[in-house]
């Protein structure tokens, strides 16, 4: 899908400037109260990220995929990266487009960050999906040290070997996602946004013991071969979560939404629409 006829825009949080496409091609007997579905990308992504299953989700609802700050083509500013910042940021960001209510779909940092909302904000969120959410994982794997080692040294050699890692089925990088990773990663503060974020992740308040905050059914999406965030650390979300199921994706490594849309798409719809 080429996103040249992605509408794309740019909205201003406290100065600094958020790139984010938005989607409204509503079916008009959708209740309004469910018609925003929000994605957030993990760290070092960017809202084309999710373009494989843009197509089937805007059939049902307002989809608003933002570059979060720090990353994308958005701006990245000299601050410190924390939780209470990327909550500020997301918080402003909806109120920028008059967004109350909201359904999200979080992945990898993207998740955190969706998880801290939803137990901050407890009534604003309808439904939460968590793909392989970051947060609960307290040490490093291999294949996370070498997608962070690919953005701190962003060759192409890099790159393409953290993304064919990271995938269950390599044929699913596509030079494209390597060359925009890499030009994206060799932005002015980039490298400094990242690294920032990931002392963020680990200096953020600790989710167990929290996660039963969390009103909103929440749905987890893992992939059966991931190797970044295992599918181990599912547990502590379902464990905790009052209203939360799982779906387990097979032949699927970090990213199941890019590596089968058509079966990710048709498990969130399936909840969302329920």
């Amino acid at each position: 899908m080429a996103y040249q006829n992605i509408p794309m825009k740019m909205t201003y949080v406290n100065g600094y400037g958020i790139r984010y496409f938005d989607y409204n091609k509503i079916i008009k007997e959708l209740d309004n109260d469910h018609k925003d579905l929000i994605l957030l990308h993990g760290i070092g992504a960017s809202a084309e990220r999710w373009l494989p299953v843009l197509p089937g989700l805007t059939e049902h609802f307002r989809v608003i995929v933002p570059d979060i700050i720090g990353f994308g083509y958005s701006d990245k500013p000299t601050v410190e990266y924390t939780m209470d910042f990327f909550i500020k940021f997301f918080k402003d960001f909806l109120e920028n487009l008059n967004i109350n209510k909201l359904n999200i779909i979080g992945s990898s940092f993207g998740g955190h960050l969706a998880t801290e909302f939803a137990i901050r904000y407890t009534n604003r969120i309808e439904k939460l999906i968590l793909a392989a959410p970051a947060g609960m994982m307290k040490s490093s794997t291999h294949h996370l040290d070498q997608y962070i080692m690919a953005a701190l040294y962003p060759t192409y050699e890099n790159a393409l070997r953290a993304f064919t890692d990271m995938a269950y089925d390599p044929n699913v990088v596509t030079e494209d996602t390597i060359k925009d990773f890499v030009n994206r990663m060799r932005l002015p503060n980039a490298k400094y946004a990242f690294m920032s974020t990931l002392l963020g992740i680990r200096d953020s308040p600790a989710l167990p013991g929290r996660l039963s905050k969390i009103l909103a059914p929440t749905l987890l999406v893992w992939g059966d071969n991931d190797r970044m965030i295992p599918l181990q650390y599912s547990k502590g979300y379902i464990n905790e979560i009052p209203h939360s199921n799982l779906v387990v994706m097979s032949n699927c490594g970090h990213t199941p939404y890019v590596e089968n849309s058509i079966e990710f798409n048709r498990e969130i719809l399936k909840f969302l629409r329920d």
